[in-house]
């Protein structure tokens, strides 16, 4: 079941988050991070167990860019699309706010492919770079892989000041 995150949800996250993060497979994230960020992240429940097992976040990092970033899914439950569900849930929310580009930075380079993000220089988003990037402990030697999807944000009409 696929919900957006709680703040009684934050120290499972974190765990998750840092479990991956003690492999080198994603940054670490603080608890103060995760709180001020609650907002931008969904997580996957079972069903049956009410477990967390999955997490990912869409981060705003300009007018017309954001970031799915902070993807985990339990080592135990994957394989079963749950990761694929929680990003498609972030471009969803992208689309939703008229945003028209997405950007991750990841080594699951073959993971974002397939689901039509392509391959980009990491450079090319200097307003990333200066929000976060300068505070990574890999800056100025990061070694994850920048792929962007450009979305078609949809226009609600409702939302329109046309006359």
């Amino acid at each position: 079941m696929l919900r957006k995150a709680r703040t009684s949800d934050m120290r499972i996250i974190q765990e998750m988050l840092n479990h991956y993060a003690s492999q080198g497979k994603l940054l670490p994230r603080s608890l103060s991070e995760l709180y001020t960020h609650l907002r931008d992240t969904f997580v996957w429940v079972d069903e049956e167990t009410g477990q967390i097992v999955g997490c990912c976040s869409l981060h705003i990092v300009w007018e017309d860019l954001a970031e799915v970033r902070s993807l985990a899914v339990r080592e135990d439950q994957q394989k079963r699309g749950i990761g694929r569900l929680l990003v498609e849930a972030c471009l969803q929310e992208a689309e939703q706010l008229e945003i028209s580009r997405v950007l991750v930075l990841t080594y699951e380079i073959a993971f974002f492919e397939h689901m039509g993000f392509s391959q980009v220089d990491k450079n090319i988003f200097p307003q990333k770079i200066w929000a976060d990037c300068l505070r990574c402990p890999k800056f100025p030697k990061c070694d994850e892989t920048a792929l962007l999807l450009e979305l078609k944000p949809r226009r609600d009409p409702a939302n329109s000041y046309a006359h």
